[in-house]
């Protein structure tokens, strides 16, 4: 920054999340200046597996448990339809990012055994989700995995994070937003009609409204929520594209740690979890070297015809919730404010639905979805 900016709307954040609801502002036709304190891409977005399901952390059967079943139905049907959104997105801004359509696989874990993989698959079925229970014979023809049962689902994808954000900000500054970075906001100012932001390096930011797309960094603003932030681990195996399962469809377990894998373009598998919380940046890397031997090992459990040696392996930290789902929306008592904290293993896919939810309230145009994921549960 070398001066003072005045604009409609201010997104902080230069990840993912910011970069989807810069496109999506952008569309109304509001001047939008986005602002990283680090750089763009950067932050939690380079370390997601970028797997995209409609499937939440939290089983719709146990979700229904602990909303209700409307709103547990209506919440995976939103991630449902954000997977195609993105698709479209994609499509539409000619993005060169590896976006890909997969189906996934949920296996028996702690969360849900065989017995309970066959009732949640019915439970979404019986709401039109593309889910169903197969057998073990089927499931080995499908993926080569041994195991008594598992669920198959359609309309998943995979994509590679980076290039898609970097993309959706290429095409944000062709469209007239304005990047700056580094760039902190140190104090927020609401007043009746618009916002104004303090910046390290002295400067004001003026605007009438203001995004803030800055992951599990928020919480400092929202004390009192149950969010929490937890690490994970990823390794990506050397190409071996005459090694992969049939379908090359996404793997994950039903389970608490769980592992989730997907393969990517170039024959790769990717395989990440272990997760756990998050104390500080220091130890979470410490810990990397013994993350990924367990990581190399599960994965060679599940499938010991691959090469697991590691060729890449990585770390980063993102917010969880009591119940799987993101928190966005107004911010309480910071007027013209919005957040958006898309927790969870579903990360791009809510920052897909706070798009949408974001766009249409600056319209002013009432979204049913923005009453599904609150501040404070």
């Amino acid at each position: 920054m070398k001066a003072s900016v005045k604009v409609d709307v201010a997104v902080i954040g230069g990840g993912v999340s910011g970069a989807l609801v810069t496109d999506a502002i952008l569309e109304t036709g509001k001047t939008v200046a986005v602002f990283d304190r680090r750089g763009f891409t950067k932050g939690s977005t380079p370390a997601s597996t970028a797997l995209l399901q409609f499937e939440i952390d939290e089983p719709l059967i146990h979700l229904i448990d602990k909303i209700g079943r409307e709103r547990a139905v209506r919440a995976y049907w939103a991630s449902a339809t954000a997977i195609d959104y993105l698709a479209a997105r994609v499509s539409d801004l000619a993005l060169s990012c590896g976006f890909r359509e997969r189906c996934a696989v949920l296996l028996p874990g702690n969360i849900l055994n065989a017995r309970e993989l066959r009732a949640e698959a019915a439970a979404r079925s019986r709401v039109g989700l593309r889910s169903r229970f197969v057998d073990g014979a089927e499931l080995r023809k499908l993926t080569t995995l041994d195991a008594a049962g598992a669920i198959w689902s359609a309309g998943a994808a995979d994509v590679d994070p980076v290039a898609l954000t970097d993309g959706l900000w290429r095409s944000a500054l062709k469209r007239g937003a304005t990047l700056y970075a580094p760039a902190e906001v140190t104090a927020v100012e609401p007043h009746r009609d618009f916002v104004t932001l303090s910046a390290k390096d002295g400067f004001d930011i003026r605007a009438r409204h203001v995004v803030f797309a800055t992951g599990y960094e928020l919480l400092k603003l929202l004390e009192g929520t149950k969010h929490k932030i937890s690490s994970t681990w990823v390794i990506a195996t050397k190409p071996q594209p005459r090694k992969l399962w049939p379908t090359q469809c996404s793997i994950w377990e039903a389970a608490d740690p769980y592992m989730y894998i997907r393969t990517t373009a170039d024959g790769r598998v990717v395989a990440g979890g272990e997760d756990e919380d998050f104390s500080d940046e220091d130890h979470r890397d410490a810990l990397l070297p013994a993350k990924t031997l367990a990581l190399q090992r599960k994965l060679h459990k599940l499938l010991p015809h691959l090469d697991t040696t590691p060729d890449a392996a990585w770390t980063g930290s993102f917010g969880v919730s009591p119940d799987g789902l993101p928190a966005i929306g107004p911010i309480p008592r910071l007027n013209r404010c919005f957040a958006v904290m898309g927790f969870g293993g579903n990360g791009i896919t809510f920052s897909a639905i706070a798009a949408k939810i974001i766009q249409r309230s600056l319209l002013g145009i009432p979204d049913a979805s923005g009453e599904l994921f609150p501040f404070f549960k």
